[in-house]
């Protein structure tokens, strides 16, 4: 191993761009490696690997667009499913509706 205390700035620099270079091709490999071993599993089982990567065919639920903001903080909004945020429940004793709170489209 070289030392490093001898080394001049320009070829510590260059052994530091060599090691960067080194480590990444290294992850590289051991992805690669990692994947033909999942493969192979894959086929084991009788599947192939783009079939394991399909979804199970769940539906993924959208949040929804936001349909009332907070007056106070309009930050705080709802999409109206669900549970009432506490801010609406405070605003409807306050004797307000959700016509009020209704975001503008």
């Amino acid at each position: 191993m070289a030392n490093l205390n001898n080394m001049s700035l320009d070829d510590l620099k260059k052994l530091k761009k060599d090691v960067d270079r080194a480590i990444e091709t290294y992850r590289e490999r051991e992805k690669l490696a990692a994947l033909a071993e999942v493969e192979a599993l894959a086929r084991e089982k009788g599947y192939s690997l783009p079939e394991l990567m399909k979804t199970t065919g769940k539906k993924t639920r959208s949040t929804g667009l936001p349909k009332y903001a907070n007056p106070a903080d309009p930050t705080q909004t709802w999409t109206g499913r669900g549970r009432r945020p506490g801010w609406i429940e405070e605003a409807l004793s306050a004797g307000k509706s959700l016509e009020d709170m209704k975001i503008a489209s």
